[in-house]
């Protein structure tokens, strides 16, 4: 069996002398494990397609229920992250995030369009990398099935919540008055506002948003703490990417 496909490489693992083992997310295969034989020879072919974080097209052929790379060519390197550590690691996060999401062999069509899109705002950097990470990690949370409901108090039915606080175990908000012993986050105007946006706005969209200082740091609490109660685990790469910022 043979496919054509496009694909991120979320994770690029030497193996042996010459070879690659490679975690690719791919348009309609879902997430993909590819062997990359010779790929890190200096004269292969594919080499550049085979990079972390390269997005390329590629052809594999399946044998004994493995699949190997025939060829590969890259359509986007994201350059801008090669010469910054802190752009690199977060776009390494980025992936990590991906992968923990996605399922093998299953069509998830807008979980890669978001990841890529996130890479592109990032390796431009000229938007502040908390406001991209914030609406990476909460967008990723809607597509895997974690949308939060922010649009209503759901004790007191009020459509703007008043002193609004955002519950991470019921992945809600609600007015102060209203809260029963969830985990809560105080939000302000402008991180409520953001979060509203980022869950409600066309995929082109959900990275054009603004806020002010204060703002930005409450959403990029609140929106990493919720991806974290939700998918239970930590991340080693978000870790480096705060030591290194």
């Amino acid at each position: 069996m043979e496919i054509k496909t496009r694909g991120l490489v979320l994770r690029a693992v030497s193996y042996k002398d010459a070879d690659k083992i490679l975690t690719v997310l791919t348009e309609d295969h879902g997430r993909l494990t590819v062997s990359a034989r010779g790929a890190r020879r200096k004269n292969s072919k594919f080499a550049a397609a085979t990079q972390q974080l390269a997005f390329s097209e590629m052809n594999l052929y399946n044998r004994q229920g493995k699949w190997y790379l025939r060829e590969g060519r890259t359509i986007e390197l994201f350059g801008g992250l090669s010469g910054d550590i802190t752009l690199l690691s977060l776009g390494t996060y980025f992936a990590e995030l991906l992968e923990a999401v996605s399922d093998e062999d299953s069509q998830q069509y807008e979980i890669l369009p978001l990841g890529l899109s996130a890479l592109y705002i990032l390796s431009k950097n000229d938007r502040p990398q908390e406001n991209i990470k914030a609406a990476f990690e909460l967008r990723l949370m809607c597509l895997a099935g974690y949308e939060p409901q922010l649009d209503f108090c759901p004790v007191c039915s009020g459509d703007e919540p008043e002193e609004p606080y955002f519950d991470l175990l019921g992945g809600e908000v609600t007015c102060r008055k209203c809260r029963r012993g969830g985990q809560y986050i105080q939000l302000c105007s402008g991180s409520y506002a953001a979060m509203k946006y980022i869950t409600g706005s066309a995929p082109e969209r959900v990275f054009l948003f603004k806020t002010s200082t204060s703002s930005a740091s409450r959403l990029a609490d609140v929106c990493e703490r919720y991806m974290i109660s939700r998918l239970e685990r930590g991340f080693r790469t978000l870790d480096f990417w705060k030591g290194v910022k």
